[in-house]
C-alpha cells in the first residue's frame, strides 16, 4: 500500500473532515496543531491525535505539517485564499510535492484517479491534507470527509 498515514492541522473545515474520515475508517492519522490546540472555534477536541507545535501561530503549524509529509493535498472550491493559499505557497517554495484538488461534483472521480496516480508516481506514504476552514467555505468539512474517505477506500482497494 502506498499511502500509510494522513496528517492535517486540526482547523475547522477540510482539516477536521480529513481527520474524521481517517478516524471513521480506522486509517492512521495525526499531524501538528498550534500550541494550545488553537482553532477558529476554540481548542481542537482531544479526539484528534495531534501534536502541538511550540508556537500558537497557524503558519508554524502549516510548515510543520508540510515538512512532516511526503506531499500535500490542497482541497479548494473556486480559488486559493488565506491559509489555503499559504499552504500551497509554502509547499511550492520548499519544493514539496503538492496536488491541487478543486472540488467539483462533476470531476471528483477523474480528479481522484489523478490524485491516486500522483501518490503512486511520487511513492507518497504520508499525505498532508489542507484546505479552507469552515468559516471560509460552507462545504469545507463535507469535502474533507468525502475526498479523504474516497481516497482511503481507493488506496485500500489497490
Amino acid at each position: 500500500m502506498i499511502l500509510q498515514k494522513i496528517i492535517s492541522g486540526g482547523q475547522t473545515g477540510v482539516d477536521r473532515g480529513a481527520l474524521d474520515a481517517c478516524l471513521n475508517l480506522k486509517f492512521d492519522c495525526g499531524g501538528w496543531c498550534p500550541a494550545g490546540r488553537r482553532a477558529e472555534d476554540g481548542p481542537i477536541p482531544a479526539r484528534y491525535p495531534l501534536q502541538e507545535t511550540h508556537s500558537p501561530f497557524y503558519e508554524d503549524r502549516t510548515r510543520q505539517n508540510i515538512e512532516s509529509a511526503d506531499a500535500t493535498l490542497v482541497l479548494y472550491n473556486h480559488k486559493l485564499t488565506g491559509g489555503t493559499l499559504l499552504t500551497y505557497s509554502i509547499a511550492k517554495s520548499t519544493h514539496h510535492p503538492v496536488f491541487l484538488f478543486q472540488v467539483s461534483p462533476f470531476f471528483i472521480e477523474s480528479t481522484l484517479d489523478d490524485l491516486f496516480r500522483f501518490l503512486e508516481t511520487h511513492q507518497i506514504r504520508v499525505l498532508n491534507v489542507a484546505g479552507p476552514r469552515a468559516s471560509q467555505w460552507d462545504k469545507a468539512y463535507e469535502s474533507g470527509v468525502l475526498i479523504t474517505s474516497r481516497l482511503i477506500q481507493k488506496v485500500q482497494q489497490g
